[in-house]
């Protein structure tokens, strides 16, 4: 073949695999894109999220986060002319059978019920996340001392609180309550030094939706799930944690959905997009302003500092 038939051979397949590709762009799914949910659950109203997406032809698969736990793979999300469904295993739930969504499309607004594990029906409703909006070169504030020190000030609990300062540090002794800042924020720089003993876990929640863990996994593989990770979404270059015992620094820039971690004065995660609220969070309200939330409600931690310079 010459060179002139190979040019015009190549240019055909480009022009057909370009077609398919509009055509494909052309027909996306209603239900394709990213979801904050709120569920009906166990008396109150609890956050979590779904995300929908085309994998080949016409098939819909996802991810989905729960009130607790990590996010979650979907392998297919099964469409319907009335509604859609989708199941998925046990993740840190009891004993029982999948967890099964069925939902439908009705004004923009996602509607539905989740079957649990032990079969009680739990209605939900969600809508798309909203676009953040991202400014590469912000104007900070002065810098703000969430902690004074002294007591908790500035601080409230979401249950029986165990948090105490002792010899100016803020602590949390036993497993208990977690700790919830009054002031919210929506873009800021977070320093912040923390200790924890051995075994334990605790984590950060940015907005009060995303949490960056802290646990002590010194010597373990980057996880999106272990030290300095996006609880389920983000993983770390690299494992810095330090030994269990010994004062940790995180340092993390969060504007619009873009995060960067700098951990023990590593970069460990760079100006990445978090794609949406994790296991545990506050709300599912995104494109609000949100508190800082110290998880308490795993093991005991130590912090001696917490410093926040919001974006003007």
């Amino acid at each position: 073949m010459n060179a002139s038939k190979r040019v015009l051979k190549f240019s055909v397949y480009s022009i057909l695999f370009m077609s398919l590709l509009s055509v494909h762009a052309q027909k996306a799914h209603p239900l394709e894109g990213r979801w904050d949910l709120e569920m009906e659950w166990m008396g109150k109203t609890v956050p979590s999220w779904l995300e929908v997406r085309n994998s080949g032809h016409e098939t819909l698969i996802g991810r989905f986060v729960f009130a607790f736990g990590s996010a979650r793979p979907v392998s297919e999300i099964k469409s319907t002319d009335t509604g859609f469904s989708f199941a998925i295993p046990r993740q840190w739930e009891p004993k029982g059978e999948d967890m099964k969504f069925e939902g439908s499309l009705e004004n923009g607004v996602l509607k539905g019920i989740m079957y649990y594990t032990d079969g009680t029906k739990v209605n939900w409703s969600g809508v798309r996340a909203p676009k953040i909006s991202y400014n590469e070169n912000p104007t900070w504030g002065e810098p703000i001392q969430l902690f004074n020190g002294k007591d908790l000030t500035g601080w409230h609990t979401d249950a029986e609180n165990q948090w105490l300062v002792k010899d100016g540090i803020l602590t949390s002794p036993k497993s208990g309550a977690n700790l919830i800042s009054d002031q919210k924020f929506m873009g800021f720089k977070l320093h912040t030094e923390f200790r924890y003993p051995e075994g334990s876990n605790s984590g950060i929640y940015l907005r009060g939706r995303y949490e960056v863990q802290i646990a002590d996994h010194k010597g373990l593989e980057p996880s999106d799930i272990n030290f300095s990770g996006v609880y389920g979404f983000l993983e770390p270059n690299e494992n810095a944690a330090k030994a269990p015992g010994e004062w940790q620094t995180y340092d993390i820039t969060l504007i619009g959905r873009r995060v960067t971690v700098v951990a023990n004065g590593k970069t460990v995660i760079n100006d990445q997009n978090i794609p949406g609220i994790t296991g545990g969070a506050l709300d599912s309200k995104e494109g609000e302003p949100g508190s800082f939330m110290i998880q308490g409600d795993h093991g005991p931690v130590e912090f001696k500092s917490f410093v926040v310079t919001p974006i003007q």
